[in-house]
């Protein structure tokens, strides 16, 4: 297993901030949440509360992504947003690079996932057993030369690894992936799948918020 090497603390890219919600840009490479074992402990939401103590995770990255996340600032706001994330009101959208030229600029992939359990983390889809899962795309470019398609992706579900497990399903996988990329592991020097922007109604006010984070690739 490769040893935990999480990005240096250069300062928190708080992208939003008040009395009810933090929204960051976390780095590829850091952890959401502690993981487990000894040296697992710096992550997002730790750098987070060190400067927000009251800030409670509500969703998660994987490791490999990076881009927008959301913390909540107390037990009431952790509530009302994990109810909104649970009933779907919150829009997310990523941008990603994949191998191959993708053959339609739009469309859906609904497979059912689920935990392969021998080779945990990764996910997979069984038709039997795994859960209801649905992504749609939207192609932003191809470049026939690297032989890439830059795409853009929307988990209306949000089952773990669900953008790769699915983007690999169709042949084309995200560039970087270490667990489902096959030979597009080794054409990018980490995962180019990044949380572009995220939009929801703020919990108090009902504020319509909209926040977009480019992606660094």
């Amino acid at each position: 297993m490769t040893a935990y090497i999480p990005p240096p603390d250069n300062g928190l890219p708080v992208i939003f901030a008040d009395e009810s919600i933090v929204v960051v840009d976390k780095p590829a490479g850091l952890l959401s949440v502690p993981g487990r074992g000894e040296g697992m402990d710096d992550c997002l939401a730790a750098r987070v509360q060190a400067r927000y103590p009251d800030a409670l995770t509500v969703h998660r990255l994987d490791m490999s992504t990076s881009g927008l996340l959301i913390l909540a600032r107390g037990a009431e706001m952790h509530r009302l947003l994990s109810r909104f994330f649970r009933e779907r009101q919150i829009d997310k959208r990523y941008v990603a690079v994949v191998h191959g030229l993708m053959s339609d600029d739009s469309g859906e992939v609904e497979l059912p996932l689920i935990c392969d359990w021998p080779n945990r983390p990764r996910q997979k889809v069984d038709f039997e057993i795994g859960k209801p899962s649905l992504t749609r795309f939207r192609v932003v470019s191809r470049d026939p030369v690297a032989n890439t398609t830059r795409v853009d992706l929307e988990p209306v579900t949000g089952r773990s690894h669900q953008l790769r497990v699915h983007m690999a399903s169709l042949g084309h996988p995200i560039l970087g992936d270490d667990l489902y990329g096959g030979e597009a592991t080794a054409l990018a020097d980490r995962l180019l799948l990044h949380a572009m922007d995220l939009g929801l109604y703020h919990p108090l006010t009902v504020e319509p918020l909209q926040f977009h984070c480019d992606a660094p690739f």
